[in-house]
């Protein structure tokens, strides 16, 4: 089985000697004189997917390399479901799986409310450590005594998924005009520990531009200077990790519906949540079967519909924690193909102008790197 985003904190802390920490990516075998390294640099690409990174490599010299085995140790993992950042980031950090921590999706319906928490833009309502209760790996190495810091954006700090995510690392706010790769190597290099970075670069161009797009081959080339630098400047006893969150496709205009727009599908929703790519439709009361059967013949040979319960059942969020289940729409549905759920009626405008899209299961979507140097 193909290790996962939860497994890439507990190798490194199991590298860096936390009692408890498991390395199940088998890192000890991969970093040369493992005994000696006492620092480790991950840093997460957002939106670098396995199946994009031949597309990548042609404006990332480091890449390329790495893929032709010229360089560093490349594996095949895969992120947690849904394949969206949010998720992906807390599956990091606690190393467990989304039905257990809670965050479920990119938005998310508060139980017993008609709200739709928005992960990106929480701050802290609802409390961190009710939504999220899981321990992360940072704290755990702080309780280890080992040293965790995250080199974040200013505007990171403070909010609810930061803390849901990162909670015990130590955090070193970086402006726009820093030298992000200078920062992150000057973490490492100023004492033993973990540092963690982050970039959304890659990610923000494929939303925006599409996979493939010139802005998208641009991102790609700043990524590839930025891990160069980060492996030039690597001290002594060091390890970096390359990871992400998930990878990406496009959709075409003429694969997108519009349930704001289509009273077919509209009928008998009471909350939307999710995203284009997964959505959660929380049923009025007794019309979940009709919500099933018309959701189940309006998207055929586009998206997987189901219940709440055979969605849990497949196994797709791993255990889930009876107090995380009605976050979970009465209704699931995860598209197959290259396709998209908007709800222009419910999302800001410029979600329906999106070109790149990620979140459902496809092997696109779910299969992350983790490059080891």
């Amino acid at each position: 089985m193909p290790g996962s985003i939860c497994d890439v904190l507990p190798a490194a802390a199991a590298l860096l000697g936390v009692p408890g920490a498991v390395d199940k990516l088998g890192l000890a075998d991969r970093v040369r004189n493992a005994d000696d390294v006492d620092r480790i640099a991950v840093v997460l690409v957002d939106g670098m997917g396995a199946d994009l990174l031949a597309q990548l490599a042609a404006d990332a010299p480091l890449l390329a390399s790495v893929l032709a085995g010229g360089i560093g140790d490349l594996d095949r993992l895969s992120c947690t479901f849904p394949s969206t950042t949010p998720t992906s980031l807390v599956s990091l950090g606690t190393g467990a799986q989304p039905g257990e921590h809670g965050i479920l999706g990119f938005t998310l319906n508060i139980p017993g409310t008609d709200r739709v928490l928005n992960h990106i833009r929480w701050r802290d309502d609802p409390p961190h450590r009710h939504w999220q209760p899981l321990p992360t790996w940072f704290e755990r190495l702080a309780w280890a005594g080992v040293s965790a810091r995250a080199v974040l954006p200013e505007w990171f700090i403070g909010s609810g998924l930061t803390h849901a995510a990162y909670r015990g690392a130590q955090f070193c706010a970086t402006q726009s005009s820093d030298d992000y790769a200078v920062r992150v190597a000057d973490e490492l290099r100023a004492a033993p520990g973990l540092v963690y970075g982050y970039t959304a670069d890659l990610d923000t161009a494929a939303h925006l531009f599409g996979i493939g797009s010139a802005p998208w081959h641009e991102a790609a080339s700043r990524v590839d200077a930025l891990v160069t630098r980060l492996l030039e400047a690597l001290p002594p006893r060091a390890a970096l990790l390359i990871t992400a969150d998930h990878g990406g496709l496009n959709v075409p205009d003429d694969a997108r519906v519009d349930l704001d727009t289509d009273p077919q599908l509209a009928a008998g929703v009471r909350v939307v949540a999710g995203d284009p790519r997964v959505r959660y439709l929380h049923t009025e009361p007794d019309a979940a079967a009709d919500v099933l059967d018309t959701w189940t013949e309006a998207l055929a040979g586009w998206a997987d519909v189901r219940t709440r319960e055979d969605a849990v059942a497949t196994g797709m969020f791993g255990p889930v924690s009876p107090r995380h289940l009605h976050r979970i729409g009465d209704v699931v549905v995860t598209c197959t193909a290259a396709a998209a759920v908007l709800a222009t009626g419910h999302e800001p405008p410029e979600t329906a102008q999106l070109i790149g899209f990620h979140g459902a299961a496809t092997a696109a979507e779910v299969a992350i790197p983790l490059i080891v140097f």
